[in-house]
């Protein structure tokens, strides 16, 4: 999962720098999207199981799928316009970023200080390499295992050396010849054939024993079920438009309120990252097994509500043609 969230990080670097984020205008909409459905899938969570055991999971339903969001919408062919693939894009790398910051501050445990410290300097290091641009790969490469390897030590979560490494990796002006974009076009297919399906098959693994059913009426699962079905489209339309009354960005051309709605029911494709969150958050297997379900279902749910209300609401067969301003 390290290098899984090394490729996010390169891909939210490169956003930052030459993509949708750039411009601070155009980043306001889906960062205030995100943040709602982040905030909203976590409150109605809480209202659930606050004071319970399981209230440590308020962080389960503020995940978003990249890979299986931006695969649902893959379906619909060419009536989606482009806009609206880079706003779910967008949301979805800025989603991740969310849960990096949540792993980090609300399921870290133990900090040592000293491990904390040697991954500072690496990371500095690294920095230091990049502004000397130096681009021999296998230095950079040392360097984050290296981070990686303090990073479990520390107390922090490990993934988060992935994110560190993709902000020291030279990405120059962002053309295609430079170490962070060939790295990140290389990733993708491993990435998505071999390191999420490993991770889901190591980790979804579920036994379906006697009464298993009866825990999807318990608080936590019905919290992970109304973030992620309901919260997650709420708190992204919600967000969204508040954002847009007051001024703050404009929906991109081409798109209304009713695509950012289908946008919100994608984004409650929790999966992988709402399971490696549910890992973090219980040691009980019981609770783990009851979650994972209930994410698999809500996410199922999720899906098929995000892509049946896109069919309905896109012309079909026609591509949306976007006028540039």
């Amino acid at each position: 999962m390290a290098i899984f969230f090394f490729l996010i990080g390169l891909e939210l670097k490169r956003e930052i720098f030459v993509g949708e984020l750039s411009n601070v205008k155009n980043a306001m909409l889906p960062v205030f999207a995100a943040v709602g459905g982040m905030i909203i899938p976590a409150g109605i969570y809480a209202i659930f199981n606050y004071g319970t055991v399981t209230q440590s999971g308020a962080g389960i339903p503020m995940a978003t799928d990249i890979a299986f969001a931006i695969g649902v919408l893959s379906l619909l062919g060419n009536r989606v316009p482009a806009s609206l693939k880079i706003l779910l894009t967008a949301i979805a790398v800025i989603d991740d970023l969310g849960a990096i910051l949540v792993i980090a501050i609300f399921y870290t445990t133990g900090l040592s200080l000293l491990n904390l410290g040697i991954v500072l300097a690496i990371f500095v290091a690294l920095l230091l390499l990049n502004k000397l641009k130096i681009n021999f790969l296998l230095l950079y490469i040392i360097g984050g295992i290296a981070m990686w390897y303090f990073m479990l030590h520390s107390g922090v979560h490990s993934t988060l050396a992935g994110i560190l490494l993709a902000f020291a990796i030279p990405f120059g002006k962002g053309e295609k010849t430079s170490l962070s974009y060939r790295l990140q076009d290389w990733l993708h297919k491993p990435v998505s054939l071999i390191i999420l399906p490993l991770f889901a098959l190591a980790n979804t693994a579920m036994v379906f024993g006697k009464g298993w059913d009866t825990g999807l009426a318990e608080s936590g699962s019905i919290g992970i079920f109304a973030g992620l079905i309901i919260g997650k489209p709420l708190g992204v339309f919600l967000f969204s438009f508040i954002a847009v009354s007051i001024g703050v960005c404009a929906l991109p051309s081409g798109l209304k309120w009713k695509h950012v709605l289908g946008i919100g029911f994608l984004a409650g494709i929790g999966f992988t990252m709402s399971i490696f969150i549910t890992l973090l958050a219980y040691s009980d297997e019981i609770l783990i097994t009851e979650s994972k379900i209930s994410i698999l279902l809500a996410s199922l749910v999720s899906g098929i509500l995000g892509y049946s209300w896109l069919k309905y609401v896109l012309k079909k067969g026609r591509p949306v043609l976007i006028k540039n301003d």
